[in-house]
């Protein structure tokens, strides 16, 4: 259905990037993660980003 022409390219970069993160030279940028997803947290991620003290990515998860 999505057979596109490019499939082998993409299958050989995430596979590298696979291999990156496994070896620890590829980390992700997250710092917090929140939840469930209500108001509440809602509102405490959008005031922790406005502060500009979040070190990474802020996600809130779960319902």
């Amino acid at each position: 259905m999505f057979n596109t022409p490019d499939m082998a390219l993409q299958h050989e970069l995430l596979t590298y990037v696979a291999g990156e993160i496994d070896a620890g030279r590829i980390c992700t940028t997250l710092d917090t993660v929140m939840s469930p997803i209500n108001a509440q947290k809602m509102r405490e991620a959008h005031r922790l980003i406005e502060t500009g003290t979040a070190k990474g990515k802020v996600v809130i998860e779960g319902f």
